[in-house]
């Protein structure tokens, strides 16, 4: 059985974008489309789109989403099976149940009532830390939301994290017909005095040189799989979080894995993936290792 990529959608003009994003992104990669409204979404974002002078009842609100979400899916992507449906759970339960049987879950970057660009809103933030599938949360500037960046920026993390997550970035270039550009960030455990000069050098080649192995031995095999994607390997000194964010300013997508950590609830993603989905510049993917 095919499994559906799964969007979510609230009537926002963040999960319009998702939306349009997921509809895009089923057309490439050849799988069907599923639409999930949360009926009970505005306990976690706040008051309910109005349709008129009245605020309508529930099942009017959720029939008037989906339906257009419907046809704007079917519009912008007329070959695509478009499957809308209404659960009467809040967000966060509906959409981590619908992760079970997905190939991927799309949100927007905020739902009603957040800041415009900045800050993910509180669904998205625990759909992305505990989702059984990928989840891509569409956010950043237009030309790298629309993909006219030809670039997957892929974040090499810890070994058990990177796997799953390289393989889903390779399969993004080969569907967009783009390359992908992984990047390993390093840092010196310790600055050197300045008469240690020499030292520091020989220190910072090496955690380079350590950083470039780490990425030759993580692409090899999908690189001997996939010669038809371009690869652009990268090593780059500083904090990870900060690196990736300057890599993701000319990305179609950031591909971050993302280990299983133990936690209080809703606070499973590292670092990296939480900082990445707050202020990244394009959409990012959180693939939970396999």
């Amino acid at each position: 059985m095919e499994l559906p990529l799964v969007v979510g959608v609230d009537g926002s003009d963040g999960s319009l974008t998702a939306l349009d994003w997921a509809a895009d992104e089923a057309a490439r990669l050849g799988l069907p489309l599923r639409i999930v409204y949360a009926s009970l979404w505005e306990r976690y974002e706040g008051a309910v789109p109005s349709f008129g002078s009245e605020r309508p009842a529930d099942e009017v609100m959720a029939e008037r989403v989906v339906s257009a979400a419907e046809q704007r899916a079917r519009k912008r992507a007329p070959g695509v099976k478009v499957h809308p449906v209404v659960v009467p759970e809040d967000a966060v339960a509906a959409l981590l149940q619908e992760s079970r049987e997905a190939a991927v879950l799309v949100t927007g970057c905020s739902g009603r009532g957040a800041v415009k660009g900045l800050l993910l809103g509180s669904v998205g933030l625990a759909v992305a830390g505990r989702a059984h599938c990928p989840v891509v949360v569409v956010r950043g500037g237009e030309r790298n939301v629309r993909g006219e960046c030809g670039r997957i920026a892929f974040g090499a993390g810890d070994p058990d994290d990177s796997a799953a997550a390289a393989r889903f970035a390779f399969r993004e270039a080969r569907a967009r017909g783009c390359e992908v550009r992984a990047v390993r960030a390093w840092c010196c455990a310790e600055q050197q005095p300045a008469d240690r000069a020499g030292r520091a050098g020989d220190t910072a080649y090496a955690h380079e040189e350590r950083a470039s192995a780490f990425l030759a031995e993580t692409l090899s095999e999908l690189q001997g799989d996939h010669p038809e994607v371009a690869v652009e390997c990268i090593t780059a000194e500083g904090p990870a979080h900060k690196v990736l964010l300057e890599q993701s300013a000319d990305a179609d997508l950031l591909v971050l894995g993302s280990a299983e950590r133990k936690g209080r609830f809703g606070l499973q993603l590292g670092r990296i993936s939480h900082t990445a989905l707050h202020h990244a510049a394009c959409p990012v993917a959180v693939v939970p290792c396999a």
